[in-house]
């Protein structure tokens, strides 16, 4: 308390010198009700339920030179310790602490724990509905000649901790990576190119080694009148240990606006997969790494979600009904999930492609600028081929529901400018 304390007085302080200043928060409680969700659920097993919190503490400063922000965050389970607990389960962490340095208007250098986002979120996102998500740390250049065009340069390079002699990396997570992003945008059409080297530690020889795969794609965007659209599609190739890996990814989808409330939709994508019973020594399943996975294929999150990694890859049908009026929104997302590639069980039958059909109901109200009420409900609807992939039972009833609460207010804000 006291450390939060000094900090609010020197923002108080900096104001004297500071463009602007600002202290925000968020407190994010959510109740799931997980009977079905990410795998079908077994005949002997109840549904979970359980109450999740995000906390979190902003700091952000800027003046003409100079950008920075910090954020604090907690993330609990309530209940997860006793109401007389000295200590906290996973406590308080950083969930980002970065600086930018604005060399000139069109030369900027960030640097910290950091959220990347691009595009979609596809293949960098922040993860926003876990209730850790996502950062890194990194480093990016960017430059911004004009306000149509931007080219980001960005690289990290993990460790365990400081050593004196090179030591095995063992966190679960990239060792190194680098990328270029590029984006462009003209009248109504938006496009953007990134090509990603990324390195992943493996255990070779009584040695630890780094072996780079490479994702290389665009994403475009057309919005005009009633019509939106965007389309994606990426390739990997390199290699993971010592496979090598040949996969891609095509996407899909289009909008329209029907009135001022109703907006519909239509939307496919294909994610290359591996035969279950491959002999080859190749990986053919795309991977997207950093992406808000949740946000695709979906809200169940059978797919991607710390889950279908070098598996047979997926096709997803979807629509989208969408309604927004005043205050209250609501959307209806049916998506009928196929296998990219060969499934067989294990007397080495095959079974058909398709895996089941979910339907996704998201309610929205927004209360006041800062407090945001939203609920879910889920349903899967598996085939026999998802019980091979994912075990449990198709003939249950495999269904989620969700409620969550967001308050999100700025706490404190002042703009100082000079003479």
């Amino acid at each position: 308390m006291k450390s939060i304390l000094t900090i609010l007085c020197l923002g108080v302080v900096m104001t004297s010198y500071a463009q602007e200043f600002e202290i925000s928060t968020e407190l994010r409680p959510r109740f799931e009700y997980r009977h079905g969700y990410k795998t079908l659920i077994a005949d002997d097993v109840d549904a979970a339920t359980f109450i999740s919190q995000r906390t979190r503490l902003n700091f952000g400063y800027k003046n003409e030179k100079l950008q920075m922000y910090l954020a604090l965050q907690n993330v609990r389970i309530w209940g997860d310790v006793s109401t007389l607990s000295t200590s906290d389960t996973n406590g308080t962490a950083i969930h980002e602490a970065w600086a930018i340095l604005h060399l000139d208007p069109k030369f900027s250098l960030k640097f910290g724990r950091q959220e990347i986002v691009y595009d979609d979120h596809r293949i960098f996102g922040n993860v926003g509905w876990a209730q850790q998500a996502r950062s890194h740390d990194a480093f990016i250049a960017t430059y911004k000649p004009n306000k149509n065009n931007q080219l980001d340069i960005g690289l990290a390079f993990n460790e365990n901790a400081e050593t004196l002699f090179e030591e095995n990396y063992t966190v679960d997570n990239y060792k190194a990576f680098q990328y270029a992003w590029y984006h462009t945008k003209w009248d109504a059409v938006g496009l953007s190119f990134l090509i990603l080297n990324n390195g992943l530690a493996y255990d070779a020889d009584d040695e630890q080694k780094v072996a780079y795969n490479q994702t290389i794609g665009t994403h475009l965007t057309y919005k005009k009148n009633k019509l939106q659209a965007d389309a994606s599609m990426y390739f990997q190739t390199g290699k993971i240990a010592n496979t090598s890996l040949h996969a891609y990814n095509v996407a899909g989808n289009v909008f329209y606006t029907i009135s001022e409330a109703f907006k519909t939709g239509l939307g496919a994508e294909y994610l290359s997969g591996t035969d279950s019973n491959s002999t080859e020594n190749k990986i053919k399943s795309f991977n997207p790494l950093f992406g808000t996975n949740h946000k695709f294929n979906g809200l169940m999150d059978y797919f991607y979600v710390g889950n279908h990694i070098n598996s047979v890859g997926l096709l997803d049908v979807n629509a989208t009904i969408a309604y927004q009026q005043n205050k209250f929104s609501a959307k209806l997302i049916p998506h009928v999930f196929s296998s990219a590639a060969t499934v067989v069980d294990t007397s080495g039958k095959e079974m058909s492609a398709v895996l089941g059909t979910e339907l996704d109901v998201v309610l929205g109200y927004k209360w006041t600028k800062d407090v945001q009420f939203q609920a879910g409900y889920s349903q899967m609807f598996a085939t026999e081929t998802m019980e091979v992939l994912k075990g449990g039972n198709s003939d249950n009833a495999n269904n989620w529901a969700w409620l969550m609460i967001t308050v999100n207010p700025s706490l404190f804000k002042t703009t100082f400018k000079k003479e």
